[in-house]
């Protein structure tokens, strides 16, 4: 999006780089990514970089709100609650759509927003390897906030592991081998100390947690979770024996399982800004648009773009049984703004922030990006295209006030 930057990586790239990038990526992690990586990061110029901090802070001032947790209390499925919430999400990721507006500017779309870590490891592995293989301009930055390499880990450990023992903490998952994000759990183990451990390896005594470490019965004082608990109760059946974490654990987590509902697609009709798109809760909405190939019908409880109508039809509304668990969210039109060797692609891109306890607001910190050339973004899409998949973006920085 940085023509100037665009050409000159296109010209200069090689596919002998990009299998040197992918292995140099494998060996970092000790694993190899399980989904694509694109040929090229995402180069987002100031004016663009501006316009997605101010989308992200208009949305940070809307879950500060003291109502919030107020707002948001339907938004937890009473069988999936967590007791023990605390006062704020540790992780906040916000995804937007590069867009273009009436005058042909680029601008960011809200598409979704989760109180839940993403990959906040690999994401560096990702770009310092970018960095390695390719000519990225050093003015670029993946970073916010002043933040480098040393700073960033420093920043996680302390929030994901404080003062604890670092084998007291641990990354929590369903099956951590067959994630498609396990690169990450590599990455988190690397960098952080920390060891990805499945819920069926955790041991229960009383309300205290457990997991064998090298053989060695050893306590959970905190669990850095990735689990999506409505993903676990619908593979309830097929893990056989495993700890309820529905009850009353003595166990901190970071972030709490309940703030993945509370900040979601739940969030988006309480959000008004020019950067987020229309969106009523279904059994709210007070008329069926007459353009609804103008708009999209979304699953309030599900993720990866699962269940997602894009050609919505007012069959479709009407026959929809649970219409307080949908969101109706007006269609944000993709850009196709990447350009690459075999046609131009449309990006996401996924603002990374975290909220250590006793700070007044969350901190922007890291990015991560999708590309795309078909219809939906994301890893499990477009697997026969080129130049798409995950990535990371290069910021220009922010202009200055005049």
């Amino acid at each position: 999006m940085i023509p100037s930057v665009r050409k000159a990586y296109n010209e200069k790239f090689t596919t002998t780089a990009y299998h040197h990038f992918l292995q140099g990526m494998a060996e970092e992690a000790g694993v190899a990514p399980a989904f694509r990586v694109a040929e090229t990061p995402v180069f987002v110029p100031g004016d663009l970089t501006a316009k997605l901090v101010q989308a992200c802070e208009e949305v940070v001032n809307v879950i500060l709100r003291p109502d919030f947790k107020t707002l948001t209390e339907e938004a937890i499925p009473p069988a999936l609650k967590v007791p023990g919430e605390n006062d704020h999400p540790h992780f906040i990721v916000i995804d937007f759509a590069v867009t273009r507006n009436e005058a042909g500017e680029l601008e960011p779309q809200l598409i979704e927003l989760q109180g839940f870590p993403t990959m906040n490891a690999f994401q560096q592995v990702m770009a310092k390897q970018f960095r390695n293989h390719f000519e990225i301009p050093q003015e670029l930055n993946n970073y916010f906030n002043g933040l480098d390499d040393d700073s960033y880990y420093q920043l996680l450990r302390e929030m994901i592991i404080g003062d604890l023992p670092p084998e007291e903490v641990i990354l929590l998952e369903v099956k951590p081998e067959e994630q498609k994000t396990k690169i990450d759990f590599y990455s988190t183990e690397k960098y952080l100390g920390i060891r990805a451990v499945c819920i069926t390896d955790l041991v229960q005594e009383g309300n205290h947690l457990f997991y064998r470490k090298d053989g060695v019965l050893t306590p959970v004082k905190r669990i850095y979770n990735r689990i999506i608990f409505d993903d676990l109760q619908r593979q309830q059946s097929t893990l056989g024996e495993h700890v309820n974490l529905f009850q009353d654990l003595d166990v901190e987590w970071i972030t709490h399982p309940n703030w993945f509902y509370r900040i979601s697609k739940y969030t988006m009709p309480l959000l008004h800004s020019d950067y987020v798109p229309k969106s009523w809760f279904l059994h709210q909405l007070p008329v069926i648009p007459t353009d609804l190939e103008n708009y999209v019908l979304k699953p309030l409880f599900s993720f990866a773009g699962q269940g997602v109508k894009i050609d919505v039809t007012a069959e479709d509304i009407n026959a929809i049984k649970d219409p307080e668990n949908w969101i109706l969210q007006h269609r944000v039109q993709y850009a196709p703004v990447i350009v690459t060797p075999d046609g131009n692609a449309i990006c996401e891109i996924r603002m990374i922030y975290i909220w250590p306890d006793g700070a007044a607001r969350p901190m922007l910190v890291h990015n991560l990006s999708r590309i795309s050339k078909g219809r939906m973004i994301g890893v499990g899409f477009n697997s026969n295209d080129t130049w798409v998949g995950g990535s990371c973006c290069f910021f220009e920085a922010i202009p200055a006030a005049t």
